[in-house]
């Protein structure tokens, strides 16, 4: 070979490589550009860290909950929305990566693929982001929680658009309090309780097993549970219950909550099956929520003998569940077995953040049996009087947490087609589910319900 023609494959593998370099530059830039233009380095967004520039986040009414005027970045003028929007919002540091700061940068700073953020630098506004959250009614759930660390949320089971999400502990991003590294009471304070936490789930967990039970139990309908106040398992050990209701229904032992009953009832639907429900119900799956992915609730039963598995029946052992996905729950029993995924910022974002997709998670027939169920529950246990107007079904949970104070539960839904809503509430180490989380889903729903 000539000294010209390898100086030619020489300069054509030059060209290839220059080529593919612009190729991938072109790739990077196409799928990478929003980032590296909204990076913190980028000085006309940021200031020491902070975001300073940006478009408005506003709830679904058009309340403004944040803006930048004069080079500041400033939130609601009312110190309770403040807080209970928090979350959803998000700092201007981007601590709460949940929150819309994190997760909009682009559409926030109106970054395009041929502007770039040109927009903003020229007229100092980004894009606007509209979220499907009710400011008010978010501020009437943190104010519910009256201090309690926990989560509310509330979602449309027909859409899927969450008008609340209320995570605490949370603090005034116009006042951050200085020792909040040191104060327990701000223990996990940047987590979105409802998206990211995992909890003990006690007595909801019993609608779970209550659906094992009616998929694989054939005369369960017609069972008789007969409960001493506590249940002898074949390794010794005692599955204690809430008190002692002697014979009772299959129904019934939902209403009463028994722990006999429902202990019995997972041990005689063994390890597999209970695990096969939990994962066909959305168990060790996470939920894409406008872009966040839910922390995925854990059921695992690996090496339990009977005891185990009768208290993980009654929602204890090591179960956890995360706040979002047990509120997916409870819209799925409303709702003939499926839902809408739940998301918070609106529709014309989603092609950017997210998507919309609906998830079956409970068989059609089983979930208009369970709906029943739960709505004789609030009609017979916590009175409509709670939910007035509503026909509403639900169960409460009171989680038994080692070395700490009970998790106060409390999943529930309208059955009126007219008023499609689903709730969560969760008052951590609280106390009871009737006696705290029922009053909260109470007062949230009212307002709900008065809104509209």
């Amino acid at each position: 070979m000539n000294t010209v023609t390898k100086r030619a494959y020489v300069l054509l593998a030059i060209i290839i490589a220059f080529i593919a370099g612009v190729a991938l530059l072109g790739v990077s830039f196409a799928t990478e550009g929003g980032k590296w233009a909204t990076s913190r380095v980028n000085g006309h967004l940021y200031s020491g860290g902070e975001i300073k520039s940006a478009g408005k986040i506003l709830d679904r009414n058009g309340v403004v909950l944040a803006q930048s005027k004069d080079g500041e970045r400033i939130y609601n003028s009312d110190k309770n929305i403040r807080k209970a929007t928090l979350h959803t919002v998000g700092d201007t540091y981007g601590f709460i990566a949940t929150g819309v700061h994190s997760i909009c940068r682009d559409e926030l700073t109106g970054y395009s693929f041929v502007d770039g953020i040109y927009t903003l630098i020229n007229t100092g506004e980004g894009s606007n982001v509209e979220l499907t959250i009710d400011a008010k009614l978010c501020a009437k759930a943190y104010d519910a929680l009256d201090g309690k660390k926990g989560a509310v949320g509330v979602y449309n089971y027909k859409t899927g658009e969450i008008v609340c999400m209320v995570s605490a502990p949370s603090y005034d991003p116009e006042n951050k309090p200085e020792n909040m590294d040191s104060d327990d009471k701000y223990e996990a304070v940047y987590m979105n309780r409802l998206l990211s936490g995992l909890f003990t789930p006690g007595s909801t967990f019993k609608t779970v097993t209550t659906i094992a039970a009616i998929e694989n139990i054939p005369d369960i309908q017609n069972r008789e549970f007969e409960c001493k106040g506590a249940l002898a398992t074949a390794q010794g050990g005692e599955i204690i219950c809430n008190n002692t209701h002697g014979k009772i229904s299959f129904g019934t032992a939902l209403t009463k909550s028994c722990n006999s009953a429902y202990a019995e009832m997972g041990i005689q639907l063994g390890a597999g099956v209970l695990e096969k429900t939990a994962s066909s119900m959305g168990f060790g799956k996470s939920f894409n929520v406008s872009g966040v992915n839910t922390a995925k609730s854990r059921f695992d039963l690996e090496g339990a003998v009977d005891i185990d598995i009768g208290w993980a029946a009654i929602g204890q052992y090591t179960t956890l569940v995360n706040p979002l996905h047990l509120l997916m729950i409870a819209g799925c029993i409303a709702s003939d077995g499926s839902t809408p995924v739940p998301y918070f910022i609106e529709d014309d974002l989603h092609s950017v953040v997210g998507s919309i997709k609906s998830e079956r998670l409970i068989q059609q027939a089983t979930a208009s049996q369970v709906k029943t169920m739960m709505r004789n529950n609030v009609i017979n246990n916590y009175g409509d009087s709670k939910f007035p107007g509503m026909s509403f079904g639900g169960k409460t949970g009171t989680a038994q947490v080692a070395g700490e104070g009970s998790h106060a539960w409390f999943m529930g839904f309208s059955t009126d087609e007219s008023f499609p809503y689903a709730i969560v509430v969760l008052a951590e180490n609280g106390g009871g589910g009737s006696d705290v989380a029922v009053p909260i889903a109470s007062k949230v729903m009212k307002e709900l319900k008065n809104s509209l």
